[in-house]
């Protein structure tokens, strides 16, 4: 609408199609200014919160970094519990939730003749649960330690859903309707052996590459895919020790992207271009047990296992190259010092590590030393092996899920153990071989996600509102 010096017009007076002059600008009310300038207000707000409602696209979140930004949430549990907004039946599985564009990717596993059975890809209608589409396939778990289903993560690229199965099966899904883009076997297509905790790694998207835990063969231990077309665009590594279930990461440093993964046998980092091995620290890992991912803040790259216990890398600021700045020492499950966490990965916050040892234990660490400041059994509550709890940083603390099927929030301090609030979430329903006193445990990391968390165990998954709105 164009400008113009001119005529009178008052409120409420139809707005001349044509000009409007600065005059009758001018003589429109404050109040009415005041309005407009509240909707205007009202509207930004809306779109600000909106913007900052978060995605789940991948394990452990956007980044794999085991943080959640999202504000809104609420501080305290509600009395009563938590309700879930949805749940619907699903098979079992170790497989965590992703969520993305309104949609819930997981996956499943129904037995047939044990161990033999069908793994399962699902679509979820994030809002109710409806399930939107599957995509099954066969599987054979006969070489498997707890034969109970899919154990990585869905990872979620623009339209489309990448799943690893347990029996080394990779598929390339289409996010809208399940159709299948590309697929890959790992025992039949790179001569890689069954591996005695399934194909856990979860798929790490890198530019138009997808790169993945294959451990074929010749020097295929890790496999860089075409995302688009699934061809073969690199291989890097000999698989000349346990495959194990590392799931990569990418980190920048030294002037460089830097993907890292790790095995029995080291600690390495490759070019995600190329798979070019920009360095390799010796690191022992027990039964192929390379679950936890690493965890970084800013030089220090840190890594931990069941058997062996961490190592605490420096990452150099001007080349792609890292130097050991201390590693632990015992190789016992039982006499640990440092962390020997197995499958659940560990947070730095501030000068300070804070992980699940082997039995279940909270320990707060120095990061430049490895030095003990304390532990507590009180998170997990159980001493016994295995015993697990997955950490996400929300601000200023901690959202804990632990094997018990409980949601904690919890403090990170130095200074000790620091609850914040405890409530019930989910059942355990996983029957371990060790004795629990539920009699199962839920070893499954959720996604936090549009102020929802998203949980399953070996019969359900559920959504559940985080917001301090209680919606």
């Amino acid at each position: 609408m164009r400008l113009s010096r001119g005529s009178e017009w008052s409120p409420g007076q139809k707005v001349p199609s044509g000009r409007l002059s600065w005059v009758q600008i001018m003589r429109v009310p404050r109040q009415s200014v005041l309005s407009a300038s509240l909707v205007v207000l009202v509207a930004l707000v809306a779109a600000s919160r909106a913007l900052r409602a978060e995605d789940w696209p991948e394990f452990r979140g956007k980044g794999r970094s085991g943080v959640w930004t999202e504000t809104g949430i609420l501080e305290k549990f509600p009395e009563g519990g938590l309700k879930p907004r949805w749940r619907t039946p699903i098979g079992s599985g170790f497989s965590g939730p992703s969520v993305v564009g309104g949609r819930v990717f997981v996956m499943d596993f129904t037995p047939t003749k044990s161990p033999r059975g069908t793994e399962r890809a699902l679509a979820l209608d994030e809002k109710t649960g409806a399930i939107l589409w599957t995509r099954d396939w066969p599987v054979d778990y006969r070489s498997m330690y707890l034969p109970i289903g899919p154990r990585a993560t869905p990872t979620v690229d623009g339209d489309r859903v990448y799943f690893q199965g347990a029996d080394g099966k990779l598929f390339c899904l289409r996010a809208k309707d399940g159709a299948i883009v590309w697929k890959k076997d790992f025992l039949t297509d790179f001569g890689a052996e069954p591996n005695v905790w399934g194909f856990s790694s979860s798929p790490l998207v890198e530019g138009d590459l997808l790169i993945t835990l294959v451990g074929g063969k010749p020097n295929a231990r890790v496999v860089a895919f075409n995302k688009h077309t699934g061809a073969e665009v690199w291989r890097a590594l000999p698989t000349d020790s346990e495959t194990g279930v590392a799931t990569p990461i990418v980190v920048t440093a030294g002037g460089a992207r830097q993907v890292i993964i790790w095995y029995d046998g080291a600690a390495a980092s490759l070019g995600p271009a190329t798979g070019k091995v920009y360095w390799q620290v010796p690191y022992k890992v027990g039964s192929g047990m390379s679950v936890s991912l690493p965890v970084r803040s800013g030089s220090l790259l840190f890594f931990t296992n069941f058997y062996h216990g961490s190592l605490m890398l420096q990452l150099d600021e001007k080349t792609p190259t890292a130097t050991v700045l201390w590693q632990g020492k015992s190789d016992s499950e039982i006499q640990t010092e440092g962390l020997h966490a197995l499958n659940n990965s560990p947070l730095i916050v501030g000068d300070h590590i804070y992980g699940i040892c082997s039995y279940g234990q909270l320990r707060c660490l120095l990061a430049k030393t490895g030095e003990r400041v304390w532990e507590s059994q009180a998170l997990v509550k159980e001493r016994v092996r295995w015993g697990s709890a997955f950490m996400i940083r929300h601000g200023n603390r901690l959202m804990v899920n632990n094997d018990r099927g409980e949601l904690v929030i919890m403090e990170p301090s130095p200074d000790g153990y620091r609850e914040i609030d405890r409530t019930f979430l989910i059942k355990p329903t996983t029957v371990t071989t060790n004795r629990r006193q539920l009699g199962a445990v839920n070893w499954s990391e959720p996604a936090y996600a549009n102020k929802h968390i998203y949980a399953r165990n070996d019969e359900e998954i559920i959504s559940v509102s985080l917001a301090a709105s209680g919606r």
